[in-house]
C-alpha cells in the first residue's frame, strides 16, 4: 500500500487539473478524483499499478463525474451554478486540450491560493487538493476536529466558487502576486511541519516534507524564478537540522547545542548550490536572503565560528525587502553576537512576537548577567507558547535561573 500511496500522491495535482480545466468546477471535480484515489487505493495493490496511472485516475474521476451529472439533484445545482457563472471561457474546446503530459499543478496552486481565500484556509486546501493529503490528516496535522478542517475546506472551495474563480492561468500582470501568496502559503505549512504551533511534538514531519516536495514542482515549472529555488532552499537548508532538534525523549535542542554530525550534508549541499546559483542573478527577494542567512548557518562549524558579521548585514537587507517584528528579532540575536546581548537587547524594545521575542529577549538578558529579569522572561515566553516541548524548554530554564538565585 505504500508503494501505491507514492504513486498516487504526485498525481493528485495532474489529474484534478485535467478535470478541473476540462469542466471548471472544482468542487466536484476534487470530489471525483478523491473517489478515483478511494479506488486506486483498493484496486491497484491486487490488480498492480496500471500502465499509465494518470490517465487511469482521469478516466476514473470523469465518470464520476459523470455519475453526478446524472442525477436530478446534481443537475438542478449544475444549471444554478451555470446561471451564475460566467461564460465557461475556461472549458476547452475541441482541439484546445493541453498535451496530454502538461502538469498543471502551479495553475491548482494559483487556484487554491486565490485571494478570495483566508489564509487558514489556502493552506488546507492546498494540502488537500494538491498535496493529496485527506482531511483527517490535515487536520491531525493541525490539531484541530476533521468537522472544523472540513469546514474550512469547503469555505475555500464556496470562497472560490463566489469569486467566479476560473481555471486560467493569471496574466501576465498578475502573475508576481500570485506566485508570491502561493510561495507564502508553501512556507507556512514549511513552518508549521518543522515546528508545531501547539502540541506535544516539535516536528510534523509529514508537512515539512510536503511543502519542499511542492516546492520543488513549483520550480520545475518555472525555474527561472529566483524566490522559487530561494524557498527551496531555505527549506532545504532548514529542514537539514532536523535530526538534531530534538534530543531522545523529543526535547527541544537549541541550535548552539545541536550536534552538527547529525545534520544532512547533501540537503545542505543543495541548498547552498541554490543560493549560490540565484544570487546576483536577479531581483533579489527576501526568500533569497533568508537562505543566504541558513546557508551561512549550515556550513559554519560552531556558532561560535558562524560569520555573524556576515549575518548582521543580511538581516539589513531583510528587514528593507520584509520589514517587521520577526526580522528584528531575529537581527537581534544576530547583533548580540556581534556586538553584546546589551546591543541586542536594545533593539528589542517595543517588539512583541507572541512568545518568540520573549524567549530571545529572556537568552540575552541571561547572558548579560540580568537572572532574575530573565527568568521573568522565560516564564512569560513559556506562557504564551502552544508548544509543549518549548514549554518544557522556556520552563527548565527558568527553573534553573530559579535554582541558581
Amino acid at each position: 500500500m505504500t508503494g501505491v500511496a507514492e504513486v498516487l500522491r504526485p498525481l493528485v495535482p495532474q489529474v484534478l487539473g485535467v478535470l478541473v480545466r476540462r469542466y471548471g468546477q472544482f468542487d466536484a471535480c476534487e470530489d471525483a478524483v478523491q473517489e478515483a484515489l478511494l479506488a486506486a487505493s483498493e484496486q491497484w495493490p491486487a490488480e498492480g499499478v496500471p500502465d499509465n496511472p494518470r490517465s487511469w485516475l482521469v478516466t476514473v474521476a470523469t465518470r464520476r463525474l459523470t455519475d453526478l451529472w446524472r442525477s436530478e439533484s446534481a443537475r438542478r445545482r449544475r444549471e444554478e451554478t451555470v446561471a451564475v457563472r460566467e461564460p465557461a471561457a475556461v472549458v476547452a474546446g475541441p482541439g484546445e486540450e493541453r498535451p496530454s503530459d502538461s502538469d498543471d499543478t502551479l495553475t491548482l496552486l494559483f487556484l487554491c491560493c486565490h485571494p478570495a481565500v483566508s489564509p487558514p484556509s489556502q493552506v488546507a486546501l492546498t494540502l488537500r487538493a494538491v498535496g493529496g493529503l485527506t482531511t483527517a490528516q490535515i487536520a491531525s496535522a493541525f490539531l484541530v476536529p476533521e468537522a472544523t478542517m472540513t469546514r474550512r475546506i469547503t469555505r475555500a472551495k464556496e470562497s472560490i466558487a463566489a469569486a467566479g474563480s476560473t481555471f486560467g492561468e493569471p496574466s501576465p500582470t498578475d502573475f508576481p502576486e500570485r506566485l508570491r501568496v502561493v510561495l507564502q502559503v508553501l512556507y507556512l505549512i514549511f513552518n508549521e511541519g518543522y515546528t508545531a504551533t501547539s502540541g506535544e511534538n516539535l516536528l510534523r514531519v509529514e508537512l515539512a516534507a510536503e511543502a519542499i516536495r511542492l516546492t520543488r514542482a513549483v520550480r520545475e515549472l518555472v525555474p527561472g524564478e529566483g524566490e522559487v529555488a530561494g524557498l527551496l532552499a531555505l527549506m532545504l537548508l532548514t529542514d537539514a537540522r532536523r535530526a538534531a532538534r530534538t534530543g531522545p525523549d523529543g526535547e527541544l535542542v537549541p541550535l548552539p547545542e545541536q550536534d552538527r554530525t547529525r545534520w544532512d550534508a547533501a540537503m545542505i549541499a543543495e541548498g547552498v548550490e541554490l543560493v549560490r546559483a540565484v544570487l546576483g542573478r536577479g531581483p533579489i527577494g527576501p526568500y533569497q536572503v533568508q537562505a543566504a542567512i541558513a546557508a551561512l548557518h549550515d556550513e559554519a562549524p560552531s556558532t561560535g565560528t558562524t560569520d555573524w558579521p556576515q549575518i548582521v548585514e543580511l538581516y539589513g537587507v531583510l528587514g528593507e525587502l520584509m520589514p517587521g517584528p520577526v526580522v528584528a528579532v531575529n537581527r537581534a540575536v544576530a547583533v548580540a553576537q556581534v556586538s553584546g546581548p546589551e546591543a541586542g537587547l536594545a533593539l528589542l524594545d517595543g517588539v512583541d512576537v507572541a512568545h518568540r521575542s520573549d524567549a530571545v529577549r529572556a537568552h540575552l538578558l541571561e547572558e548579560a548577567g540580568r537572572a532574575a529579569e530573565a527568568r521573568e522572561c522565560y516564564l512569560r515566553a513559556a506562557n504564551r507558547t502552544g508548544s509543549g516541548p518549548e514549554r518544557r524548554y522556556l520552563q527548565a530554564k527558568a527553573d534553573r535561573l530559579g535554582s541558581e538565585s
